[in-house]
């Protein structure tokens, strides 16, 4: 069976989309899909490459349970022949990979995270400027929005 393949995206690739990858790893060791599942992220921006997530997500998400190690990079062309679903963190995420893909047929993979959020459909806020209260607000919005989406993949890779 081949291996799915996952990128979340965000603008400098160090709360949201790094949350989204450490959160889906996690579950996906705890399913034991690990062979079944590849997971990575990066920016739109070239901001932050190199760099470690934002402190503040780090502590977020050590306080929910989910460790994060990662190094931000920046996203290519070639990850859009590379993964199978890209999930965008906002609108101007969305309209930047779509810039990226300069034509390459890429609707059916890239999608906002949140259409897998069981409590509505939108954006997830952008943390950085926030305090601890939007930190939270955004690991509930990206965890219940992960775990909508790996149950509708693993609905694809029972049945594959």
């Amino acid at each position: 069976m081949k291996k799915v393949k996952v990128l979340f995206v965000c603008l400098g690739n160090i709360c949201r989309s790094p949350l989204g990858a450490a959160i889906m790893k996690k579950r996906v060791r705890d399913l034991n899909l690990a062979d079944f599942i590849e997971v990575d992220s990066c920016g739109t921006s070239n901001y932050h490459i190199g760099d470690g997530a934002d402190p503040r997500t780090i502590a977020n998400a050590r306080k929910n349970g989910v460790a994060i190690e990662h190094c931000a990079r920046q996203l290519t062309a070639e990850d859009l022949d590379r993964f199978d679903y890209i999930f965008a963190m906002d609108k101007s995420n969305y309209q930047n990979i779509m810039r990226l893909a300069n034509g390459r047929p890429v609707d059916n993979k890239v999608m906002l995270l949140r259409e897998f959020d069981p409590k509505g459909r939108g954006e997830v806020p952008d943390p950085y400027y926030g305090d601890e209260r939007l930190f939270q607000e955004v690991f509930d919005i990206v965890n219940r929005s992960v775990d909508a989406f790996l149950d509708h993949i693993r609905k694809d890779l029972t049945t594959a």
